[in-house]
């Protein structure tokens, strides 16, 4: 996005830190990206129903302002709480605009002051000293905030700000709690003050905003002062206070529900902030949390990497830093000693570097953009959006049956029709008081207005909410970290996985197990007595500077500490017991020029100047990549010979024999090179070629790394769930053929044929359409580059399937961004990488991914469970009143109750059922379509028969309820309120003995695991006493009448019969065609038509 601030991000024509070359990753993403808001443009222009919406992920504006526009809402701050604020986010945009521009201009000014004083030669001020150290935080602030080349190059470069911060720029700080404390003292901690969450009072507040509650509450102030006025104030207050007490007590219940998903939000934010990072201290590696990160820390840089800090760079090598996230231009820019100043919140586009921290907290650029701005904005989800518009829909039919309720019963009123409980005309036309009069009609609006709040399900789109914190909270147990909201709910639709494999199908825990040096296998592997001390040299000299980790031996004594990616542990492990001396060879041998590890080229490399200034140029990489590059190799007594063809072949096979046991192999390589031939100057030396031909191969390796235990049953899981399995990775495609076989990816070897595995390099040679028809039949893809994955994703997508895909490194961000479901790695994972995904597996486990798709079918099912069991309560509760008032002039349910009702089907409802933990029978289904109605044929069953069961049964008790309960000997205001006692008691019990049937809409057994769920048990029996409470002691609030055992016996015999009943429906087959069908191709001719 264009910054407000100068086109060239704020430097001087004169600063060399511009590179013209966009990184090519860079690119990919934003293709991607404008890809993905196309195709979302596409999607939604041509549909007409605004709350169709597949994806949320990268949807436009336009999109989501449309459907919330389309929205029949009550209560805007509540219903709309969790989606994107659009108009929040405008203001954050140019905000973060504002602050960027801002630093941009400051910087740009103070350059060019600088360039005037170098010119007429003004002296740069000294630091001054701050407590124990000879520089203060702000010499450091403006030294870094304003990239003052010149104030560096008074401390003396970066050796010189080390000695000053007390850092060794090799070994780091001490890491002590003293020195750790001194430095957070002086320099300050790399933490910025966070905005507060919102407190209970703004819930509270927030939960008073909806409509139909604010008109309940003021027909309640109306209703007190009239019956206070008519009926003294000791019984006069009742129908007004007790209307006004259950909307208290619904907002209540509603702020607390909504107040602690806030808090579960919050929690989850947090850790998502929290990375984790290594540094350099006390000469070895440590991990420790971005907030712990000191002034003074030594910091390496690696590809993926998010800069902690504010930072110079110590030394590097084709380091590029992609700093849109400051400047807003995706321009990527090359660091060097010209140009060392590092700013935080930047990625590591490419190479490799060590940074100096100078800056903390709020002592950067970053620290005062995220302090400024709140990071919870929200994001509406695909099933959101769809239940809003369910809501719209079943809103504007409960809206409409309130207005023809309120006219049937003013109509009635007016007319003369309408008696009150003890027979007497409530209205004649001239006799009847004003005040009674006004009392009648508020009485009769009052139930009008709470068949609206009963009608318009508010908590239905919420109750997406509350099942997504609930699975969100889980899912972090479960080892899934959830960025996006919307993956949780997609993931239940997806119909196949693309995923790596080292680290997620495999354990990650790589030891080197075979070895060959020339022609001789090694055995065991690290026997050093079998290789010429020369063969040993070399061997060692290329493994420690050609790598990106590190090995620390303790002064005294103990176990060699490895640290570094698990292939590079894996490796220096085995030269650390063929006799390399790491630190020796370190400082012997000066590095002139690093390739970083590339996963296109699948090989890194790195030229090295000895005491002698000899150079050598080592290579390591995927074997049969670096063997194609060799023209010799050394054997064991260091020997040099040629590889002729028959060598070729012989090496070939070693590699083919060792990649069938599932071994990734590497070969090491290594060529001598005339110093002269090496660029002297550093802008041409970081421009110049690493030579990759005529190498000397020294050897090659194969390192075991174990398939996962339970692999192979999350694999049979998914298959038997409809989901397939596709592996993609970068290695040698017998290796990956071998470790499929052996987690049940391919279920025998005959299945290893093209195109059902291939190779990266011949899918990417296929047109589009031969992908698209060949992608649905790959199951393993070798020695693939994350472009490759791309156009796997890409292509499975075409050809419409619900694409999860898991990926670890900076490349891999672009096919994590264009998947529905992008899966990063907690542990191998790059930041990158991390912040291009929806979701972040902790442990890395396929095992993981697994649970992730079965917690999206519950996200699903449970709103399923929700919506029948709302929609049960909604048809029964309208039909009954309108019934009643169209035919009797009456309601059987007044407005406290059917408050009762509301505050039960929404938000305890919502408890119960939206937080049903997942079972093994989700797994047993198809994937979700993305299109399929929400509410099934099935739903549509089990709802009609529980509906016009409890229609049918309390009509009855309606109509003819005397007689049945033997009230006829009672008077006729006794006689009703004992039959609409009886008649809100057997309707809330079948409410709640109906939530057991929710439980499992296809089951007969609806019990199964319910003693397993205490919170749906809880609330069952908290409703339950609550309702006892209500009929036995609180019947002047509710207008009910105590009941004897004997009609609390027949209320418990109609609600009970709704679970036989229930198992009865569940026998009667349903079509397959969804009953939304049937309704949709009438409409759709009609529309079509010229008439229309």
């Amino acid at each position: 996005m264009a910054s407000n601030g100068p086109s060239n991000g704020g430097k001087l024509p004169f600063s060399k830190i511009d590179v013209d070359e966009q990184h090519d990753l860079m690119e990919a993403g934003k293709q991607v990206f404008d890809d993905g808001v196309d195709a979302e443009v596409d999607v939604d222009a041509s549909s007409e129903d605004p709350f169709d919406i597949t994806n949320t992920k990268n949807a436009p504006p336009e999109t989501l302002r449309r459907w919330r526009q389309a929205a029949l809402v009550l209560n805007a701050s509540r219903r709309f709480r969790y989606t994107l604020d659009l108009k929040k986010e405008e203001e954050q945009e140019k905000r973060r605009r504002l602050i960027r521009s801002h630093a941009q201009v400051i910087r740009a000014a103070l350059l060019f002051r600088l360039a005037g004083e170098g010119e007429i030669g003004v002296t740069v001020t000294s630091p001054t000293p701050s407590g124990d150290y000879a520089i203060s935080v702000e010499n450091l602030s403006s030294l870094t905030r304003d990239h003052n080349i010149s104030a560096l190059q008074q401390c003396n470069g970066v050796k010189g700000l080390a000695a000053m911060l007390k850092t060794n720029i090799e070994k780091g700080i001490d890491g002590d709690d003293t020195d750790l404390f001194k430095r957070r003292n002086t320099f300050g901690s790399n933490t910025y003050p966070r905005k507060k969450g919102r407190s209970f009072w703004t819930f509270l507040w927030e939960a008073w905003q909806d409509l139909t509650l604010i008109i309940l509450i003021i027909a309640a102030v109306v209703s007190l002062a009239l019956g206070i006025k008519t009926e003294g104030l000791q019984e006069g207050w009742y129908d007004g206070g007790s209307i006004a007490f259950a909307v208290i007590l619904v907002i209540v219940v509603t702020a607390v529900s909504d107040y602690r998903q806030s808090l579960q939000f919050q929690n989850l934010n947090k850790e998502k902030q929290n990375i984790q990072l290594e540094v350099m201290r006390g000469g070895r590696m440590v991990k420790i949390s971005i907030f712990d990160i000191v002034v003074g820390d030594v910091v390496p840089l690696r590809i993926g990497d998010q800069v902690p800090a504010d930072g110079i760079l110590i030394s590097g090598h084709s380091l590029a830093i992609d700093e849109s996230s400051m400047t807003g231009e995706s321009k990527i820019v090359h660091k060097d000693q010209k140009a060392p100043f590092l700013m935080s919140g930047c990625k590591v586009a490419d190479g490799v570097g060590t940074m100096l921290v100078t800056g903390v907290g709020l002592n950067t650029e970053w620290g005062l953009l995220m302090a400024s701005i709140s990071e919870d904005t929200g994001e509406e989800t695909p099933l959101q959006v769809r239940l809003n518009g369910v809501a719209t829909f079943i809103g504007i039919v409960g809206l409409t049956v309130a207005v023809f309720v309120l006219a049937v019963l003013l109509g009635r009123y007016f007319s003369g029709n309408t008696r009150s409980s003890e027979g007497k005309v409530e209205f004649h036309r001239g006799q009847t008081s004003i005040s009674d009069a006004v009392d009648g009609v508020i009485k009769i609006f009052t139930i009008a207005v709470t068949i609206v709040v009963v009608a318009v399900p508010e908590g239905l789109p919420l109750a997406v909410t509350l099942t997504l914190a609930y699975s969100m909270r889980k899912m972090m147990a479960d080892k899934a970290l959830v960025r996006r909201l919307s993956a949780c709910e997609t993931m239940g639709s997806a119909t196949t996985i693309c995923s790596d494999k080292t680290g997620t199908l495999t354990l990650n825990q790589m030891t080197v197990v075979e070895a060959y040096v020339g022609t001789k296998k090694i055995n065991p592997p690290g026997d050093y007595s079998q290789l010429h001390p020369m063969v040993s040299s070399l061997l060692c000299e290329g493994v420690a500077q050609n790598t990106t980790g590190n090995v620390f031996v303790p002064e005294g004594g103990g176990d060699v500490e490895v640290t570094g990616s698990p292939t590079e542990k894996a490796i220096l492990s085995w030269t650390v017991k063929l006799g390399m001396k790491f630190d020796v060879i370190k400082s012997e041998t000066t590095v002139l020029h690093v390739f970083p590890f590339n996963s296109e080229k699948k090989r890194g490399g790195v030229a090295v100047k000895q005491r002698d200034s000899k150079v050598h140029i080592h290579w390591k990489g995927a074997a049969e990549i670096v063997l194609a590059s060799c023209t010799g190799y050394l054997d064991s007594n260091a020997s040099l010979h040629s590889i002729n063809e028959d060598k070729q072949e012989y090496f070939k096979a070693a590699i083919d024999s060792m990649a069938a046991n599932s071994l990734r192999c590497v070969a090491i390589a290594y060529r001598s090179y005339e110093l002269g031939k090496i660029p002297k100057d550093e802008e041409h030396l970081s421009q110049w070629a690493l030579p990759e031909d005529e190498l000397v191969l020294l050897g090659i390796v194969g390192i075991k790394d174990p398939c996962r235990p339970g692999v192979r049953d999350a694999v049979h899981i998914c298959t038997s769930a409809g989901v397939k399995v596709r592996m993609v990775t970068g290695d040698n495609i017998q290796t990956a053929k071998a470790i499929a076989l052996e987690c049940g990816i391919l279920d025998a070897a005959e299945d290893a044929t093209e195109p059902n595995i291939i190779e990266g390099k011949v899918f990417r040679a296929l047109s589009d359409k031969e992908r698209e028809k060949v992608a649905k039949q790959i199951t393993v893809m070798g020695r693939s580059s994350p472009n490759d994955k791309l156009l796997l994703v890409q292509a499975l997508r075409k050809g419409g399937e619900v694409v999860a895909v898991t990926g670890d490194g900076t490349n891999d961000a672009p096919a994590l961004h264009e998947a529905d479901i992008g899966l990063s790695m907690g542990i191998q994972g790059t930041e990158v990488a991390k912040e291009s995904s929806d979701i972040i597996i902790l442990d890395d486990n396929f095992a993981s991914v697994v649970k992730v798709v079965r917690w999206g079918r519950s996200v699903y099912a449970n709103i399923q469970k929700f919506i029948q069991f709302q929609l049960t309560v909604n048809v029964a509760a309208l039909v009954i009143n309108v019934v009643a008032a169209v035919s009797s002039g009456d309601v059987p349910l007044n407005a406290v109750q059917l408050l009762w009702v509301n505050l039960i089907m929404d938000t305890l409802g919502a408890l119960a059922l939206a937080t049903e933990p997942p079972t093994d029978h989700l797994m047993h289904r198809s994937p979700v379509g993305r299109r399929e109605p929400l509410i099934t044929n099935i739903m549509w069953r089990n709802l009609i028969i529980q509906a016009l069961y409890q229609v049918s049964v309390l009509l009855v008790l309606n109509f003819q309820g005397n007689s049945i309960l033997g009230l006829n000997n009672d008077t006729r205001e006794r006689a009703m309120d004992l039959k609409n006692t009886v008649i809100f008691n057997a309707f809330v019990l079948c409410q709640i003995f109906n939530e057991f049937n929710a439980r499992k809409p296809d089951q007969i057994n609806v019990f199964r695991g319910v003693t397993k769920n205490h919170l749906f048990m809880g609330i069952i029996g908290v409703t339950f006493v609550l309702q006892i409470i209500i009929i036995e002691f609180l019947g002047k609030f509710t207008s009910t009448v105590r009941l004897n055992w004997k009609y609390w016996l027949a209320c418990l015999g109609i609600a009970i019969v709704s679970w036989p009943l229930a198992a009865i429906g569940k026998l009667i087959p349903v079509p397959e065609t969804p009953l939304s069908e049937y309704f949709r191709k009438p409409i759709q001719r009609c529309r079509s038509s010229p008439c229309a």
